[in-house]
């Protein structure tokens, strides 16, 4: 199985007794070492009944492993500190789900580090029950349906029309999708983005459906995360005028949590209703609805919590950069 994220690294399935030290490469450095959770905890009685995805550099070397265990979970999400940033984990995500997907699963659940959350909401899964210990560190309990076909039972009719799913492939796609996205809010917009893609997000399209947007007369908010402010810092960006002219409705901040800074993923969500969302910032690889309230409810959650962490960005208006 190869990642559709990036030629740099691939994923695929592994083979726990064959590529147990590869396995071992990984999970042992970020849990045992990293994290400090006890060997003995760190290998159970269910890895050699799990199935096993390993992520592997250009040159073969493991960088992130993943599992899915018979109780349809999730677990053992790992990639070495040099590879985060990078799409690795939401590529080894993806790999598990099509995995479960292929297996007629109906759901999948995962136990997440609270600081892992927001990653975890914005490829869908949900939190349900009260945070607990393990391995003497807080999670949460979250899962995502899978909607897997059911052979003996009619399937209702793949939506149409502004519920279907749209997948992009390039910038020709992504762009009109986005315009679409942005036209459709009536109250807030939010974007979190690595650098406010210039391809995307200055291109004059966008800048008039925001400012369309933005001038309503409807109260609006467009909320941006920028995870690497620094970037727009001496290139100058054509939407940046815009935010610093109209700053009563533009408000813009970058993550500060580790995590956060961390996350690979780029997406656009309006009101709770449509959204684009891309699992690797620097492709223009991803999907987006028109009218698809579930997913957009996740991605603005996740999107939220990251929010309430991060810090204003009032250089960025202050220079008019």
């Amino acid at each position: 199985m190869t990642s559709p994220f990036s030629t740099e690294f691939r994923v695929e399935p592994a083979d726990y007794t064959v590529d147990f030290a590869d396995l071992r490469a990984v999970r042992e450095p970020v849990f045992v070492v990293e994290q400090q959770v006890p060997i003995e905890e760190e290998w159970d009685d269910l890895d050699p009944q799990c199935r096993h995805v390993i992520a592997r550099d250009a040159e073969n070397r493991p960088i992130g492993t993943g599992r899915l265990t018979p109780e349809r979970k999730i677990g053992r999400m790992a990639v070495l500190a040099a590879w985060r940033g990078r799409g690795v984990g939401g590529a080894i995500l993806e790999a598990l789900l099509d995995q479960a997907r292929a297996l007629g699963w109906p759901e999948v659940s995962l136990h997440s580090q609270n600081h892992a959350i927001a990653f975890y909401a914005a490829f869908g899964f949900d939190p349900f029950g009260d945070e607990f210990s393990e391995a003497g560190i807080p999670h949460r309990k979250m899962r995502k349906l899978l909607a897997a076909p059911d052979p003996g039972r009619r399937q209702p009719a793949a939506p149409t029309g502004e519920a279907a799913l749209r997948e992009i492939g390039n910038e020709a796609e992504v762009r009109p999708l986005s315009v679409e996205v942005i036209r459709r809010a009536r109250r807030e917009i939010r974007v979190f983005t690595r650098d406010l893609e210039a391809t995307l997000y200055a291109h004059p399209e966008l800048i008039e459906a925001f400012r369309e947007f933005a001038t309503s007369g409807r109260a609006p908010v467009v909320r941006i995360l920028v995870v690497e402010p620094e970037r727009l810092r001496g290139e100058g960006h054509a939407l940046l005028p815009l935010v610093q002219r109209l700053s009563s409705v533009f408000a813009l901040r970058t993550p500060v949590d580790p995590e956060d800074r961390q996350a690979a993923e780029s997406y656009l969500v309006a009101d709770e209703t449509a959204w684009v969302f891309r699992p690797l910032a620097t492709r223009f690889e991803g999907s987006g609805c028109l009218d698809g309230p579930a997913r957009a409810r996740q991605l603005a959650q996740a999107f939220d919590r990251r929010w309430e962490r991060a810090r204003e960005l009032g250089e960025l208006r202050a220079l008019g950069i």
